[in-house]
């Protein structure tokens, strides 16, 4: 799936950005109020390679929005703490309310990725939360959410880029860590396990989204669009006026 990519795509003008940024926007702000009104739970996964463009697609998403309708949630590896409870303890607990938006920037998906990779989950771990994952969402999406789920790719060549530039700039270089250049060296283990994912959790309550993040612009249009279509053809199907 990733190989068939075109991540050639591009906006060139940023005049265009902008034109289709105001406007996603200002759907999505109206789109929110559906949410609070209908009581309808909207749930964003963002994954991706370290540096594909989930940040700045997280940014455009919630700076035209009602703060007090949405969450975001940054995963990092559990705490002593969450590794008492089952697996999806941490992530259940931060379900929003109905009638908001929550953001996970990583998510339930370290398990199939990173922690597969990485070796803190045994095979017989990792290979059981495909399933657990899939019932995980579809309890979600038949119980009045809208669950949404993307991928940011990027080419190997563009990380190094990125990298590089997050390194020798004084305000991006907390961006910029030692994990990201050891992951960076696993990437064909990661690529293996990206496309199973992939495979193997796309389903029709929660498809997975693939972005082409080689031009920043066209990534978060692309998001933005999916997003908003996909809250208008959920609000469609039952029967909400839009």
């Amino acid at each position: 799936m990733l190989a068939e990519l075109d991540l050639n795509q591009k906006i060139v003008s940023k005049q265009e950005y902008k034109k289709e940024l105001k406007k996603y926007q200002l759907k999505l702000l109206g789109l929110q109020r559906k949410l609070v009104d209908h009581k309808l739970g909207c749930i964003l996964v963002f994954e991706g390679w370290d540096a594909g463009g989930k940040g700045g697609a997280i940014k455009r998403i919630t700076q035209s929005i009602d703060p007090r309708g949405f969450e975001v949630h940054a995963t990092s590896a559990p705490t002593l703490e969450e590794k008492q409870y089952p697996y999806f303890h941490r992530f259940w607990s931060r379900i929003p309310k109905y009638g908001k938006i929550g953001i996970f920037d990583r998510s339930w998906y370290g398990r199939v990725l990173v922690e597969r990779v990485e070796g803190f989950a045994s095979e017989d771990e990792w290979k059981m939360a495909y399933e657990e994952i899939n019932h995980f969402e579809l309890y979600l999406s038949g119980r009045n959410y809208i669950v949404m789920k993307f991928w940011f790719h990027i080419s190997r060549e563009e990380q190094i880029k990125r990298f590089k530039e997050r390194q020798e700039d004084p305000l991006k270089h907390w961006k910029i860590t030692e994990e990201d250049w050891r992951n960076r060296d696993k990437w064909n283990e990661y690529e293996v396990a990206v496309e199973e994912m992939l495979d193997r959790t796309s389903t029709k309550a929660s498809p997975w989204n693939v972005i082409e993040g080689e031009d920043k612009r066209f990534a978060r249009i692309k998001c933005l669009r999916l997003i908003t279509e996909r809250i208008e053809r959920e609000c469609i199907n039952r029967g909400i006026s839009l």
